[in-house]
């Protein structure tokens, strides 16, 4: 490789590499399209001239922005939402035991497994009842008197 080659190479590393400091998965692409035009510039020799590199470089960014950051970005963030609701659901059916006293609109506490958690019901519900959840909203659970 020539001593441009080596250069594009090489701004494309720093650039790969930077996006392991710099947010938003979009400089990985810019330092593949350089490293893409380093190894033109090997392959194809003084024929590909500044003008070409640039231009290259240019819509190597483009596509490989367009068409890899949608399909690496699943690959590599994964599925967060599903995770969120599933954790939502966890505690429904679940029964516990009210230890501050429900009374709408205000919301109680109740004793699930070895948690205590805030609750919230349709109606007045005295400490010491047992109750089962019917749905979890974050860290509220609505509950109904068994």
């Amino acid at each position: 490789m020539t001593s441009c080659s080596w250069l594009w190479v090489y701004a494309g590393c720093a650039l790969m590499f930077l996006e392991l400091i710099v947010p938003g998965f979009v400089l990985f692409f810019f330092g593949l399209a350089a490293a893409t035009v380093g190894v033109l510039r090997a392959v194809f020799g003084e024929a590909f001239d500044v003008s070409w590199q640039l231009a290259t470089f240019s819509l190597a960014s483009v596509v490989y922005i367009a068409v890899l950051r949608r399909l690496l970005k699943k690959v590599f963030v994964g599925g967060k939402v599903e995770a969120a609701t599933d954790f939502d659901n966890e505690s429904v059916g679940r029964v516990g035991r009210v230890t501050e006293p429900i009374d709408p609109p205000k919301s109680g506490r109740v004793l699930i497994g070895d948690a205590e958690w805030t609750a919230v019901a349709d109606m007045p519900i005295a400490a010491g009842s047992d109750v089962r959840v019917v749905a979890q909203n974050n860290l509220t659970m609505s509950v109904e008197r068994l």
